[in-house]
């Protein structure tokens, strides 16, 4: 799989704006023979928005954005994966993800479950789903969402679940640089798996987000790291590295689960 991550500022309440930038990466990753282009978290929307506008921009799985990307996603011969806001008809809208693949069909939705700080429960409703894991080009995906991969369970369970390769869309701020640096590569390292972790740069509003964005290896590798505010940021994963890694020792497999119970 070539994949690629599309670091960038953060385009707050400007839908049009975010689709278009999303058509140019689009094509520029095609250009390049990419298979999946990921986004950060609450892309075409901004995430630094406030509570009232996010509930005006929230939509369904299937709304006029997720059409609107089908199109650019058949365009370009290519899945993609973004972030938006929810509705919830129970109440605040989901911080969502959506994988739409190279044919403009629906391919995944998950919803942040791990809200973080005052910002996002004012905002968000967490969900109570567990991780999303599926199967696409004959790799099993699972999908997190920026919080979420700080918990070392969430990685875990999809881990264990099979998953190949984990994308974690993110809006990451200043001065929490250590996620991206430390804690993303041990995440991979520990469950033996791809990892990516598509990021802002740049400010919004009091935010500013940090980049570094990346893609690990299930050794801790780093196979590409962002350094630019707007950058694609392109990896080729092999599944061979997987068998390779866990070759010698598997994490998953020495697990004593029976120790581990509270």
């Amino acid at each position: 799989m070539r994949l690629a991550l599309y670091q960038c500022p953060p385009g707050p309440d400007d839908l049009a704006g975010n689709l278009r930038r999303l058509r140019e990466a689009a094509q520029r990753a095609a250009a390049q023979s990419v298979d999946l282009l990921v986004c950060p978290e609450m892309f075409v929307s901004g995430y630094n928005i406030g509570a009232a506008r996010v509930a005006e921009l929230a939509e369904d799985a299937a709304g006029s954005t997720a059409q609107a990307i089908a199109e650019i996603a058949r365009e370009n011969r290519l899945g993609i994966l973004y972030g938006y806001p929810e509705h919830n008809p129970a109440g605040a809208p989901f911080n969502s993800v959506q994988l739409i693949d190279r044919h403009g069909e629906r391919h995944a939705n998950y919803r942040k479950t791990h809200l973080y700080g005052d910002l996002d429960n004012s905002q968000f409703s967490p969900s109570d789903e567990p991780p999303a894991l599926f199967e696409l080009d004959g790799w099993k995906l699972g999908l997190l969402i920026c919080f979420d991969v700080e918990f070392p369970e969430a990685v875990r369970t999809l881990a264990l679940a099979g998953a190949d390769l984990v994308l974690v869309p993110t809006a990451n701020m200043r001065p929490y640089e250590f996620v991206p640096e430390v804690v993303v590569p041990c995440r991979a390292y520990e469950n033996q798996v791809f990892l990516a972790y598509a990021n802002f740069q740049g400010p919004e509003g009091e935010l500013d987000y940090c980049g570094l964005s990346c893609v690990v290896a299930p050794d801790g590798q780093i196979l590409a790291r962002a350094r630019e505010p707007e950058q694609l940021l392109i990896a080729d994963l092999e599944p061979e590295r997987i068998a390779m890694v866990r070759e010698g020792f598997s994490y998953l497999r020495l697990r004593r689960p029976m120790l581990y119970r509270p």
